[in-house]
């Protein structure tokens, strides 16, 4: 087949193609690679070649559902040994991982095929992907703008028709917002379906889970069949699914009962595409037979970005903490940005901390008493488009504030002058809607079902209640075979070779 033909097949597709003898795996393979060249040199988003590793594995001839399909990790969290693992700091240019994470274990049983590792943050702790060490990575529909992050890398290299899917992580948003950025599939998995282990029982308190970027959702069901599941020693685990996930994707939905918002829970600005995208949204899910009014959660959205907030700087603070004390990273490794949400977290006392991480049980609750008379909530993924590259950054003369700021050790001066809650609302306001997911531990996807006056995508989000990933992928589908997205492809060469 010719490369931009195998380049448009889902992971599914491309499974059964190689199962049946249509194509070989090391056809697929290679034309993989010639994509992978010819489109990555202008967006960045694989920052680990792995093809001699992945041309090993296929002489190993794997086998599982995934057989010879290619895929790619994230830098974050998802280790194979002995391979770099730099979570995108240059205060861990040099370390290797010491051992597979369970779920790279559960994906190469599968058959997937690892090529690389995708670009990243540093430690994922922005909703860009533009780090000191490997620099921005570009969205494949406009390469002046962002794919978001954290899994940014992933992101652009699945919109890009290198892979038909790669590994991601969302602690905040970091597999939703770069899926609407992109034209994408991204399902956050509810609290304790995918495991962490070894190295982590929760990772940011279990607001991070790992899954998946796709272009279709029977991959992200596929994916999501091979990767739940929990591993000796983890805090809890989800119950089990009644059937496979992979069975969802056709089924029946029935009549589901729908709150719709495109209201900030910051009060904030919402962009007209991305609240025509969820009237859009609405409408056709009532074209569908489904039950839709406005309704949100009765939850204080400042509070929960508070909430949200004190954890990263805190999460941060240790992280930075295990880099010194581990890797013997000094100062200068970290960028300056991550250096003072450390700085507060380190001036944040325990207590302070603990009365923040108490009050992810009335978010739950409050969400829980929502979706007694819902079955699903429908909002944007974000509030606003995705940035220019660069437009983000911390402006020169507040970079220079902060500098003094942290070299007199004044990082307690920050929280003091209100510093969480400005950050609240300068980090968050683009993206307001996708922590609530992540701290009451729920599962909530993006679907691209928008397309704006500019070509670019527009994600819109489901959220349902704790382990309903089921409910999730069955509306996902059945929107997809409403209104297909496959046909839209981003501006980029159709050919690897």
């Amino acid at each position: 087949m010719r490369d931009d033909a195998l380049a448009e097949l889902d992971a599914c597709a491309l499974a059964a193609l190689i199962a049946r003898g249509e194509v070989s795996a090391a056809e697929v393979l290679e034309s993989t690679l010639r994509r992978l060249d010819a489109v990555n040199p202008s967006l960045g988003a694989v920052v680990f070649d792995w093809r001699e590793q992945a041309r090993e594995q296929l002489r190993a001839a794997p086998t599982g559902a995934f057989a010879g399909v290619p895929f790619l990790l994230k830098d974050i969290g998802q280790d194979l040994a002995g391979l770099p693992a730099t979570l995108g700091s240059r205060a861990l240019r040099g370390v290797r991982a010491a051992q597979d994470a369970a779920l790279v274990r559960r994906w190469t049983s599968s058959g997937l095929l690892v090529l690389g590792k995708t670009s990243v943050p540093e430690f994922g702790l922005k909703a860009v992907t533009e780090s000191a060490l490997f620099g921005p990575c570009r969205n494949p529909w406009n390469p002046r703008l962002s794919p978001g992050g954290s899994s940014g890398g992933a992101a652009a290299a699945v919109a890009a028709r290198i892979v038909p899917a790669a590994g991601a992580s969302d602690g905040g948003g970091s597999i939703r917002i770069p899926a609407a950025y992109c034209g994408l599939v991204g399902l956050k998995p509810s609290r304790g379906r995918v495991s962490d282990a070894p190295l982590a029982g929760e990772l940011w308190d279990g607001a991070v889970c790992s899954h998946a970027l796709t272009r279709s959702v029977r991959d992200s069901a596929a994916l999501l069949d091979v990767a739940c599941g929990a591993e000796p020693g983890d805090p809890y685990e989800a119950a089990a699914p009644r059937r496979r996930y992979l069975d969802e994707v056709g089924a029946d939905c029935g009549v589901l009962r729908i709150g719709v918002t495109a209201e900030s829970p910051l009060g904030g600005a919402v962009h007209p595409e991305m609240r025509a995208a969820v009237n859009a949204a609405a409408e056709l899910l009532q074209q569908l037979g489904h039950r839709v009014e406005p309704a949100a959660p009765r939850i204080d959205g400042a509070a929960l970005a508070r909430a949200y907030l004190t954890m990263v700087y805190g999460q941060t603070a240790a992280l930075l903490r295990w880099c010194r004390d581990v890797h013997g990273a000094r100062d200068a490794d970290f960028e300056l940005d991550t250096r003072a949400l450390a700085a507060l977290g380190e001036s944040l006392p325990a207590a302070a901390y603990a009365l923040q991480r108490q009050q992810w049980n009335g978010f739950a609750r409050a969400l829980a008493a929502f979706h007694a008379d819902h079955d699903l909530l429908l909002t944007p993924t974000t509030a606003q488009p995705a940035p220019a590259i660069g437009e983000l950054d911390t402006p020169p003369a507040a970079r220079a504030a902060l500098r003094a700021l942290l070299a007199l050790g004044l990082g307690g001066l920050l929280r003091r002058a209100g510093a969480v809650d400005e950050l609240a609302q300068r980090s968050l306001a683009r993206t307001p809607f996708t922590q609530l997911a992540n701290l009451t531990g729920t599962p909530a996807i993006s679907l691209p079902l928008h397309w704006g006056a500019d070509g670019m995508p527009v994600g819109v989000q489901l959220h349902a209640a704790w382990g309903r990933e089921d409910l999730l992928l069955r509306v996902a589908a059945q929107l997809e075979l409403a209104r297909p997205w496959r046909h839209h492809r981003p501006p980029l060469p159709a050919r690897g070779d």
